[in-house]
C-alpha cells in the first residue's frame, strides 16, 4: 500500500502529488529528529507545530480544487513554514551542508545586496560551506525571507490568472448579450452585419447580403443566427491562433494554469473582434471596404478579424511570461536537488555567484 502522504490519492494536479511528496519527507525528517534522546522542550514544542503546519499542507493537498481558493498558496506556505523549523531543530552536528541549500535559495529569491545574503555567502566561503551552529539563526533568517519572496512571486503569477478569468468571464457576458440581442431584436445588431451590395443583373437595384443567407431570387433578413455564425468564426480562428501562439509561453510547474487562461480569454475576444470589425465595415469605417458582395466574404473578414486579436493577446503573454520566468522557487521544473537528507526544495542558481555580494 502507497504512502497516503506521497500518493495523493484522485488527484489530478502535478503541485499536489510534489506537495505531498515534499510533506512525507519533511514528516520523516522532523519524525526522525523527535525520536532523538534529550531533545529539549522547547524544540518539542516547535516539531508539534511543524506537524500541525504538515497537517494542513497535507489537507490542502487532498482539498477539493477551487478556482480561487487558497489551497495552494496554503500548502506552500504550510511547508515553508515547516522548513524552517526544520532547521531550528536541526541538531548542531547535522547543520554542516545546510548552509549550501539555504544559500541557493536565497540567491534565487532575494536582492543579492541583501546583507543577511552576504554575509551567509562569506561565511561559508571562509568556512568550507559548513555552517556551524553560531550561524543557524542566519541561515533561518535568510531562508524565511526567501520563502516569503518566493510566495510573492508565485501570488504575482496567481494575481494575473485571476485578472484572465475576470476578464474572460466579463467578455463571455458581452459577447452571450450581443448573440442574444441578435434574437431578440435583430435590427439592433445583425442587421449590422449584413450588407447591400449593387446587383450584377439590375445595377439600380441592392442586394441583402447576410452570414447566412444570400442571393437575389430570395427574401433575406437579418437574424440571430447570422449574430452567432460572426461570433463563432471569429472564436474559432481565435482558438487557431492561440494554439498555435502556445508554444511561445513558458510552461512552468507553477500551479496556476496561465497559459490556458490566455488561451480561454481569446476565445470571447476573437468573437467580439469579428462582430465589432464587420460593424466597421458596414459603417464605412474602413477606407475602400463599403459593401461585401456574398456570405463567403463575411465569414472571411470574420476570421481575419477573430485572427487580428492576437496583436493585443500577444502582450497578454509577454507579460505572462515574465512572470512566470520570475518564479524560481520549488514549484518549477527543473533545478538541482540539495543534498540528500537536508531539505527538498529544488534550487536553480539564476548565475555565478562566487562574487562577493
Amino acid at each position: 500500500m502507497s504512502d497516503p502522504d506521497v500518493a495523493a490519492n484522485g488527484k489530478v494536479a502535478h503541485w499536489t502529488h510534489r506537495a505531498s511528496a515534499h510533506v512525507a519527507v519533511l514528516q520523516g525528517q522532523l519524525n526522525r529528529i523527535a525520536a532523538m534522546p534529550g531533545i529539549a522542550t522547547h524544540d518539542q514544542e516547535l516539531i508539534k507545530k511543524a506537524n500541525c503546519l504538515l497537517v494542513a499542507a497535507r489537507e490542502a493537498a487532498e482539498a477539493t480544487p477551487r478556482l480561487f481558493g487558497p489551497a495552494k498558496d496554503r500548502a506552500l506556505v504550510s511547508i515553508h513554514e515547516a522548513e524552517l523549523i526544520l532547521l531550528e531543530t536541526t541538531p548542531d552536528e547535522e547543520l554542516t551542508w545546510w548552509g549550501p541549500v539555504v544559500l541557493a535559495k536565497g540567491v534565487q529569491h532575494l536582492d543579492g545586496e541583501d546583507p543577511r545574503l552576504r554575509i551567509l555567502e562569506e561565511h561559508l566561503r571562509n568556512n568550507g560551506n559548513e555552517l556551524g551552529s553560531k550561524y543557524r539563526e542566519l541561515a533561518v533568517g535568510v531562508l524565511h525571507a526567501a520563502n516569503h519572496a518566493e510566495e510573492w512571486e508565485i501570488s504575482r503569477v496567481r494575481g494575473f490568472r485571476n485578472a484572465l478569468l475576470l476578464a474572460f468571464a466579463i467578455m463571455s457576458i458581452i459577447v452571450s448579450l450581443f448573440i442574444g440581442s441578435g434574437y431578440w431584436a435583430p435590427g439592433a445588431l445583425a442587421d449590422k452585419l449584413c450588407f447591400g451590395p449593387q446587383n450584377p443583373e439590375k445595377p439600380d437595384e441592392l442586394l441583402m447580403v447576410c452570414p447566412l443567407e444570400d442571393g437575389a431570387d430570395t427574401v433575406v433578413s437579418p437574424q440571430g443566427g447570422d449574430v452567432l455564425l460572426v461570433a463563432s468564426l471569429g472564436a474559432a480562428a481565435a482558438a487557431l491562433a492561440g494554439a498555435v501562439a502556445l508554444h511561445g509561453i513558458r510552461g512552468l510547474a507553477v500551479p496556476y494554469l496561465v497559459p490556458m487562461s490566455l488561451l480561454l480569454l481569446r476565445i470571447p475576444i476573437g468573437a467580439l473582434s469579428a462582430m465589432l470589425g464587420l460593424i466597421l465595415i458596414h459603417g464605412e469605417f474602413i477606407p475602400g471596404l463599403t459593401a461585401l458582395d456574398h456570405r463567403g466574404q463575411i465569414a472571411a473578414w470574420a476570421i481575419a478579424f477573430g485572427i487580428g486579436q492576437e496583436g493585443l493577446t500577444r502582450m497578454l503573454d509577454k507579460r505572462g511570461n515574465t512572470l512566470m520566468e520570475g518564479v524560481r522557487g520549488s514549484w518549477p521544473e527543473g533545478g538541482s536537488s540539495p543534498p540528500p537528507g537536508v531539505m527538498s526544495t529544488q534550487v536553480k542558481p539564476r548565475g555565478d555567484n562566487s562574487s562577493g555580494r
